[in-house]
């Protein structure tokens, strides 16, 4: 099987030692993505001082789609960034970064997409039931979906006038087919969002980030791993060609060595060094294009 470029990333090689991971009952507990491998005990955690958190129901094709969401407690009318969460589902780790963004002002919204399917995604060990599963997530579903976010966050009092996104693996890739979308954010970053799709993903997901680097309606920041196993370097050179003879706004940083997934503080894929970088420039990025 040709497997999605996220998906071969995920499947990067097993630490040394196990020594610095949860044990799989730990992890569990404590809300991470088990398909994903060892857990880093280490892995870093926000609090919710200062913000208020929860858990929110968006009204969607199908039924209530589930959100986790954080705010400053004080602040009017903030801007909303929405966090689009990797194949692994709606786990602590992107729960995490919502509760960062909010510490620099946002509304911050995750949603979970995949919930039609009726399986806890973090909960899952076993990662072809996952790969089932979002895998057969529609694009066009998928901007629906995300559509209905947005709205449901002016609802609650978010500027969605000031809408950002972020996302991470398979959210990367959402992060640029939203940026082509009818209604984009106002700015967009993608972390190792894949460039390419397998040809027989075609039926539900028509046309690949790369096919679509004319139809970019948002200036998109991209950040990539060097070392990334499924998406190549000159992937994303050609999209960076592409997306400059269409006249786009977009900018990329390829992180020498850093494999697929380097953001992600709880796996073994993580690179301090390149984390703390791509986040200083997404949070720039957001400033520039005035989300932040």
């Amino acid at each position: 099987m040709n497997l999605p470029a996220d998906i071969k990333g995920l499947w990067t090689p097993p630490p040394v030692s196990r020594r610095g991971f949860m044990r799989v009952s730990s992890a569990a507990a404590a809300g991470y993505a088990l398909s994903a491998g060892p857990v880093r005990a280490d892995a870093i955690r926000t609090d919710a001082v200062g913000l208020t958190t929860g858990e929110g129901k968006v009204a969607v094709a199908g039924g209530q789609m589930p959100v986790y969401f954080a705010r400053p407690e004080k602040a009017t009318n903030p801007p909303v960034i929405l966090v689009a969460m990797e194949a692994l589902g709606l786990h602590e780790y992107i729960r995490d970064v919502v509760r960062r963004l909010a510490k620099q002002g946002a509304f911050a919204v995750a949603p979970d997409y995949y919930f039609r399917a009726g399986v806890d995604l973090p909960s899952q060990t076993d990662f072809s039931k996952v790969f089932a599963i979002v895998n057969a997530k529609p694009d066009a579903e998928l901007i629906v979906d995300l559509d209905a976010t947005v709205a449901w966050a002016k609802g609650q009092g978010g500027d969605t006038g000031r809408l950002g996104m972020v996302g991470f693996c398979r959210g990367g890739r959402a992060v640029w087919q939203y940026s082509a979308s009818a209604h984009p954010p106002k700015a967009g970053v993608a972390f190792y969002g894949p460039i390419e799709d397998p040809p027989e993903q075609k039926a539900i997901w028509p046309k690949s980030v790369l096919e679509q680097a004319a139809d970019m309606k948002a200036p998109v920041l991209g950040l990539y791993g060097e070392a990334d196993q499924g998406i190549l370097v000159m992937q994303v050179e050609e999209m960076e060609e592409k997306l400059k003879a269409a006249g786009k706004t977009a900018e990329f940083h390829v992180y020498p060595g850093a494999p697929h997934g380097f953001h992600a503080d709880f796996r073994s894929s993580y690179r301090k060094e390149a984390a703390e970088d791509g986040w200083a420039r997404a949070l720039a990025w957001f400033r520039k294009y005035g989300v932040l």
